[in-house]
Parts: structure tokens; sequence; C-alpha cells
């Protein structure tokens, strides 16, 4: 695969702006990478050792209660994170933000490995395991606020797509890894039982692992990555008295433009088809519905994540081409459309040969994730340099808690058609909402930061 700083080289500019522009996108497309594959530490890693923290005896209700909330937290924490350090990175720069975020996930990460037992502190246990991964949220929430915009800034107008796509791509390349990391845990460190080698130390190699890719990160930027000048020429501007920016107030700028909720509105349709291919495709539908045993489950998410690295950039070349608000909207009815079909396959799945549902599976996730190798140039563009991160991090993230829900939403449609039928019309209308938020909005691909 083109490396990040070749992909997006440019003759025109000075070496000395190229290193920099080489090192903020090395560090973005990491950030990207390191933030994801902290939030899939628990539902691949530590989802088999939550035994460890638990009383013997549970039912089944409360064991799933307790399993969610350890996802459940992290996801909850994320748009406060990008709240508070978005308008940090706003403030103070994006560069000083990432370091601090950064920084504090390591450690949470880290402290989250040391977390004793419940025949070492009871209950306790688990409650402590909630606390740290709602703070890991929220710094999670801050790692990528500042990162990615920072990025975005040091790029060529006519890169952004390609460099956009390349970033986003570290999401599913983030996943294939800590399966990968899974893997090779369980086989390393046989599980059953509470007092089995995994459940009591084995996961917590992972979460060492995590820690340690985030000390990594946080020096990088600390000794490689340069400020954006494009933020730090607004500030010069904003103490001259000459910026006629909302400084100050971030957050607040944000939060009462039409801009956010237009972004709002589209990523909250194509969070909802996300959230189908992430958390509700892969046991729902492949283990319940088709049948599939969880090592062939593990080899289709494999295969279909490998496929989406690659489609994440061609998603985000393809956005610079023919403008990125008409790559949504074709994008939203594709999903509402061919994305739909595919489902309805797979819901009707039993019994399909494995090579059928492995292509059927590539295919639906490539339809319904392509918006999101273009999401992040559309999303800086669409913020002036002042609010830029905080804009960024809020469009991004507070978009994530309504579709969070999508398992009511399908109960409660459930009870007014089939429940196969239910996911489709669910599927449908995040495609249609997503196509309608951006076309509520204007076309970014040629604007200029400022």
């Amino acid at each position: 695969m083109t490396s990040p700083e070749q992909a997006v080289s440019t003759p025109a500019e000075s070496p000395e702006r190229a290193e920099k522009r080489k090192s903020a996108t090395r560090g973005a497309f990491f950030a990207e990478f390191v933030d994801m594959f902290d939030i899939y530490l628990p539902t691949v890693v530590l989802t088999p050792a939550l035994l460890y923290f638990q009383p013997a005896q549970l039912d089944p209700g409360t064991t799933a209660i307790f399993t969610s909330l350890v996802f459940v937290t992290t996801l909850v924490g994320r748009p406060i994170g990008a709240a508070v350090f978005g308008a940090l990175a706003d403030r103070i720069g994006r560069r000083r933000s990432t370091i601090i975020s950064v920084t504090g996930f390591g450690v949470i990460t880290l402290l989250i490995a040391l977390v004793p037992g419940y025949t070492t502190i009871g209950i306790a246990s688990f409650w402590v395991l909630i606390v740290l991964r709602f703070l890991d949220g929220i710094c999670l929430g801050g790692g990528y606020t500042g990162a990615l915009p920072l990025a975005m800034e040091y790029s060529t107008k006519s890169r952004r797509g390609l460099l956009g796509g390349i970033i986003l791509s570290a999401f599913p390349l983030a996943y294939v890894v800590i399966t990968l990391v899974g893997l090779a845990s369980f086989a390393l460190f046989p599980l059953a039982g509470p007092d089995s080698p995994y459940a009591v130390w084995g996961w917590r190699v992972p979460f060492v692992l995590g820690a340690l890719l985030a000390f990594v990160l946080a020096a990088y930027y600390v000794r490689s990555v340069s400020e954006s000048e494009i933020w730090e020429a607004a500030e010069a501007a904003k103490s001259e008295g000459t910026s006629q920016g909302g400084a100050g107030r971030p957050l607040l700028a944000v939060l009462r433009s039409s801009t956010f909720l237009q972004v709002f509105g589209m990523m909250t349709g194509f969070w909802l088809t996300q959230n189908l291919v992430t958390l509700f495709l892969p046991t729902t539908v492949l283990r319940n519905l088709v049948g599939l045993s969880n090592n062939q489950l593990t080899v289709t998410l494999l295969i279909a994540y490998v496929c989406l690295v690659g489609s994440y950039i061609a998603a985000g070349v393809i956005g610079q081409r023919i403008g990125r608000r008409r790559f949504f909207m074709i994008g939203g009815l594709l999903i509402a459309t061919v994305g739909v079909g595919l489902m309805a396959v797979l819901v009707n799945g039993r019994g399909l040969p494995l090579g059928v549902v492995i292509l059927v599976v590539c295919l639906f996730s490539i339809v319904v994730t392509a918006p999101w190798g273009v999401v992040l140039p559309y999303i800086t563009e669409r913020f002036r340099t002042d609010v830029r991160a905080s804009g960024f991090g809020l469009g991004f993230s507070v978009s994530v808690v309504i579709p969070s829900f999508y398992a009511f939403f399908l109960e409660g449609l459930g009870g007014l058609m089939p429940y196969a039928t239910a996911v489709l019309v669910l599927l449908a209308f995040g495609g249609l909402l997503g196509a309608a938020g951006a076309a509520a909005g204007p076309e970014t691909k040629d604007v200029d930061f400022e």
C-alpha cells in the first residue's frame, strides 16, 4: 500500500513544509490506528475474560448488561472527549491537544491492564473497569480531534480526498490487527473459567501493547510533528484583532451554527448504517441467522476488513474527483438500494456456501461504509480554522449517540413488521438520511481553509 507521505506529495511545496506535512500525515494515520485499536480491545480481547471481574453465578440478562456497559461507556465518553479536546485544540493548538489526549489514553489503558479481579476486590473490580473505560473514551475522543484536522490543514487542496481516505483506512486496518492479536492471545493463553491463564492475565498483554502504542505516538508528536501553520496564522490574526471568528467560544460557535446541524444530520445517518456493519452484522446476522461458526465468522470479517482498507482510499479519491457532496448523495442512495439488497441476502442466507457469504459480506461492507473514506476532508472543510477541531470532533462524535441505540429501534420496528424486514428498513433510513444531510450542505472540495 502506498505510504501516506508518498501519496500526498506535491512538488510545489518547500522541502521544510513537505517534511511537516509528511510528519502530520503519519501522525494522523497512526493516531486513527491507535484510537481504533483501543476501541476494539474490549470487544475482541476483554469480552471473553469478563468473568474474571464478575461473580461466579450471574443470570444471562445481567451478564449481557455488564458486557454492553464495557463498550457503551467508551462510546459515551468519546463525544465528551471530542467536545473537551476539540475546544482545547482550537485554543492551544492541535499538536499540544493531541499529545495530552494520547498520553491520557495510554496511561488509562495501562491502568486497565493492572485492574485486579473479583476474587481480590469483589464487584469493585468491574466498576473500576467501567470508570477507566469511560475515562479512556474521553481521551480517545480527543485523540483524533486534534490530529486529523492538523493533517488536513497541511494537505494541499487537491489531495485532501486521498489523504482523508488513507487516514480513515487505519480504522479497518486496526480491526484486522487487533483480531490477529486476539487470536494469538487465545492460542497462547488457555481460557477455561475465571482462574484460567487468559482470564487472569492473558488479556492484559494486548492492553499493555495498546498503552505502549499510545506512548510511542505521543513521543512522535513531541519530537516530529509541527503545529498547524494555518492555526498559528489564525491565532496571530486573532491577537492582532483582524480575525472575526468566534474566539474563546469554539463550542458555542459550533453548536449554534447551521453547519453543525447539517453535518450532525448527515453523520447520524451514516453512523446508523455503520453500526449495522460493525456491531449488528457479525453476531446477529452472520452467527445467528447465517449460522457461521466462530472460525468462519473470524475469517469472513478479516477478509471484509482487509477489503475496506483499499475501499476507503478509493472512496477518498472518487470523492475528490466527483465532489464530496455528490459522493455522499450517491453513496446514501446506494446504501438504501444495493446495501439493502445485499443485507436481504444475508438475513435469509442460512445454508449459503461460505464463499458466497464472504463475497456478499465484502460487497455489503464496501457499499455501506464507502462514505467513511470521505468524511474527514468534508467535515474539516465545513468549519473555519478557529473552530475546526471543535466542529470536526462534535460533528464526528456527537452524531454517534443516537445510532448507538439501533437495537432499540429494531425492537420497536419489530413490533410492526418481521425482524428481518425491520433491519432493511433501518438500513434504508440511515442511507437516505445521510444522502439528505449531504444534499442540505454545499460542495466543499474546492474551499480554502480560513
